[in-house]
């Protein structure tokens, strides 16, 4: 597998990977419209302004998406999601391996960084099992219910 930049025909796939507001608000976050369409899917995203990926297999299908950024010193991972009918599979650690790996070339940083919701037990166990730990946030953390996280790279 590896990543590459996402296409408008990437991006229309991951689109129906959200069937209602509350799927799309949590893997997004705040400020995302919804409902969607190409344009307000693609701004939304910033994908003028974050670097994001595609995890694509062999068959160039597309697994996964994430992004990353520097913040507060740290390659900081956002907008992870993997393709549901791929969940389960090992996919995630695989993503962030791989995004972690480029974030820390590009922005010459040795740790990297996320938020997750409080209640995303999945998403937790996964990322602590990658080595991430719970982190005080310096600020006030832009959304409710929500924690950082933080692993040394």
């Amino acid at each position: 597998m590896k990543l590459i930049a996402p296409t408008e025909s990437h991006l229309l796939k991951i689109m129906q990977w959200f069937t209602n507001e509350q799927e799309l608000t949590i893997w997004s976050g705040p400020n995302f419209r919804y409902p969607f369409d190409l344009a307000s899917f693609t701004e939304d995203l910033r994908m003028d302004s974050l670097n994001s990926f595609v995890l694509v297999n062999d068959e160039l299908d597309v697994i996964a998406f994430g992004q990353y950024y520097l913040r507060i010193g740290r390659c900081h991972l956002g907008r992870l999601v993997v393709n549901p009918i791929h969940r389960g599979q090992g996919i995630a650690p695989q993503l962030i391996a791989k995004l972690l790996k480029l974030g820390q070339h590009n922005l010459t940083v040795n740790e990297g960084s996320l938020f997750v919701l409080n209640h995303n037990e999945a998403a937790i166990k996964s990322y602590q099992s990658f080595g991430f730990v719970f982190t005080p946030y310096p600020e006030t953390i832009p959304l409710d219910n929500c924690s950082y996280m933080t692993k040394v790279l």
